[in-house]
């Protein structure tokens, strides 16, 4: 058969493009595994509560401008334009009376300057609103230390999903193994009914476990789904051969604790409510305070004298305008004793945050340190499952144990690979909620976590 571009070159470019077509389809079909320094770069841009915290923060920000506004100059214009319709009623000397209808326009023009010169309450309302600026950006810092630690959260937890649907997998290739073994044994005169029954129930069992770890799968990377508002097909998993473990540096609680104190933007954004009260006590109290104003004006009338109709005034005027309080009928009184109330309530909510940060380092500095001895021994109780495992495995060839010996000591061997992958995931999750506490849970520190994880 000749080559099909010979007589058709048309054909050929149509095939050309066909196979490349199919080419980059199976590329785009591919699966690629998503790190956890993706996942968290992603929810940067998507995550929904961390964008709600931003537009807070805009929103915050305008404050202040609004409130320097109030300290500045403020000029405004005033124009006016009138039809009159002027009856005049008159009697004369004679007795007669007289009515004369007028018509004329008038008009109003002026330009007042103000500028205020001791004016307390504007003072405290722009200190206020720099606090409650300084708060919306500590809570959107707080949003992104939070946001390192959901991340990490919903990605552990979905890797760990992975790893205990593969040690399930890794059973039912055991169990069927057995199974096998104990069908043989007893067509071969050495076994009996119940290893058999015994595989088979563990087997079964292994079959429903199954289901409910690749539902567990499915939930879990939907939670990392809906952090990042796309699909995610395939996670990486953990390196162990990369997995150091370090203590806390230093290995001191109290520093932990004291520089959480001094960082965390959970304690910022409290300490700056505390000033918004206070200045609302400064506000309140200002209501007792007389205020002072500068004022410059330029007015232009015409014809807005009745009496003379024909009138023309231009009057220039600077001066100072001074407002005292006298009675307000216990207005501000009532309105300071509320702000003290909520400069109390301000402080109790930061003195109940330092004691709650204190508690969560001390958690999460004990679920670093005591972590890492927890790892060593699972890591050493593998090694002896493992090894009874073999001892059993062996024995059983020998005739000195059953079926069943094998069975449990894979079970027991199961569940100590479970526990040290939790214990492994528990260990990260408690190093990047402890930096989020002292407030350096960044892109660096998910990137220095990331690295013992490979491509899935």
């Amino acid at each position: 058969m000749k080559p099909l571009h010979s007589k058709h070159p048309q054909c050929s470019h149509l095939a050309h493009w066909l196979i490349a077509g199919v080419g980059l389809l199976s590329c785009s079909m591919a699966v690629h595994s998503m790190d956890l320094l993706q996942v968290f770069d992603a929810a940067l841009q998507q995550d929904a509560t961390l964008l709600a915290a931003k537009a807070t923060a805009a929103v915050e920000r305008e404050r202040l401008p609004q409130a320097k506004s109030q300290m500045l100059p403020n000029l405004s214009a005033s124009v006016s334009r009138s039809n009159n319709q002027l009856e005049s009623k008159s009697t004369n000397i004679l007795g007669q009376e007289q009515v004369i209808n007028l018509g004329y326009p008038s008009s109003n023009n002026s330009l007042t300057l103000r500028q205020a010169l001791y004016r307390p309450q504007l003072t405290a309302q722009y200190d206020q609103a720099q606090a409650q600026v300084d708060a919306a950006e500590a809570t959107l810092a707080q949003e992104v230390q939070s946001l390192a630690v959901r991340v990490s959260g919903a990605y552990f937890e979905a890797m760990l999903t992975h790893e205990q649907l593969a040690l399930i997998l890794a059973q039912r290739v055991a169990y069927t193994t057995q199974l096998d073994a104990a069908r043989k044994a007893l067509a071969g005169g050495s076994g009996t009914r119940t290893d058999i029954d015994e595989a088979q129930a563990r087997l079964d069992m292994n079959a429903a476990q199954e289901i409910e770890a690749r539902q567990n799968i499915a939930y879990t990377l939907q939670q990392v789904q809906s952090l990042i508002s796309q699909p995610v097909d395939k996670l990486a998993s953990l390196d162990v051969s990369k997995l150091t473990l370090d203590y806390p540096e230093p290995n001191l609680l109290q520093h932990w604790v004291s520089r959480a104190e001094q960082r965390s933007p959970y304690l910022s954004a409290l300490q700056a409510r505390v000033s918004v009260a206070r200045q609302d006590i400064e506000k309140a109290r200002s209501g007792h305070y007389p205020t002072l104003d500068a004022v410059a004006q330029w007015t232009q009338s015409e014809s807005e004298n009745v009496t003379n109709t024909s009138s023309r005034y231009t009057n220039n005027s600077i001066g100072l305008q001074l407002s005292i309080p006298l009675y307000s009928g216990g207005y501000v009184s009532a309105s300071v004793r509320q702000a003290l109330a909520g400069l109390e309530r301000a402080d109790q909510s930061l003195e109940a945050g330092r004691r709650d940060l204190r508690l969560r380092v001390h958690k999460e500095f004990r679920g670093v340190t005591e972590n890492i001895p927890k790892i060593k021994a699972l890591e050493q109780a593998l090694l002896s499952a493992e090894q009874l495992v073999s001892s059993n495995q062996k024995s059983f060839q020998a005739g000195s144990r059953t079926l069943l010996d094998i069975l449990n000591a894979q079970q027991q061997r199961t569940l100590v690979q479970r526990d040290l992958a939790q214990a492994r995931f528990l260990f990260l999750l408690a190093k990047i909620r402890l930096l989020a506490l002292v407030g350096s849970a960044d892109r660096d520190a998910v990137q220095a976590i990331n690295r013992v994880l490979k491509d899935g």
